[in-house]
């Protein structure tokens, strides 16, 4: 269907019970930069709006307003995009350095991924695309403490021999063809 819309996610936004040390986490330790904060309009609470990108008003946003009863969040998890092995490997420092006990290091084939929970226990993912597809979910042990070559060598030889394998760019060439029957 040429014409479908297809919703991009574009932000998000979660309920908080410390607005000042839920903007200090996203800040200072995932880099976001806020862009604008006040009351909401419809409801009584109180807004901070960030971003990672200057041409994007926001892509996260914290509310006050989570009730003193949750003790968990009901997002399953939040997914920031990095660049490079070697940003991430500075988030994982950055996370270490706050003190965050469970820290899981995963490699998906397809990607290489940091999970663990901020302040309030929302699950936060930051994660880099590798250059493959593979079905998922897929998960081995990542070891940032190896080189670039060797984290990418090790990828490779642990996926290239799993069902639906291929290069990243067959798999999106793939994905566009069903988008756009």
């Amino acid at each position: 269907m040429p014409d479908a819309i297809r919703p991009v996610l574009s932000h998000m936004a979660i309920y908080v019970h410390d607005m000042a040390k839920m903007e200090d986490f996203y800040t200072r330790v995932m880099g976001l930069v806020v862009t604008d904060r006040g009351k909401a309009f419809k409801f009584p609470i109180d807004l901070v709006f960030m971003s990672s990108q200057p041409g994007m008003h926001h892509q996260f946003a914290l509310a006050s307003g989570r009730s003193p009863e949750a003790t968990y969040s009901v997002v399953n998890q939040m997914s920031f995009r990095v660049r490079s092995l070697d940003e991430l490997r500075v988030m994982a420092s950055r996370v270490k350095a706050e003190g965050v006990a469970d820290l899981a290091k995963i490699n998906h084939g397809n990607a290489w991924s940091l999970y663990f929970l901020d302040p309030e226990g929302n699950c936060v993912e930051v994660y880099l695309d590798s250059p493959w597809h593979v079905p998922q979910p897929h998960g081995d042990d990542l070891d940032l403490e190896q080189t670039n070559e060797t984290i990418m060598r090790t990828t490779l030889e642990a996926v290239r021999t799993e069902p639906g394998f291929m290069p990243r760019e067959e798999y999106e060439a793939e994905m566009r063809r069903k988008f756009d029957s």
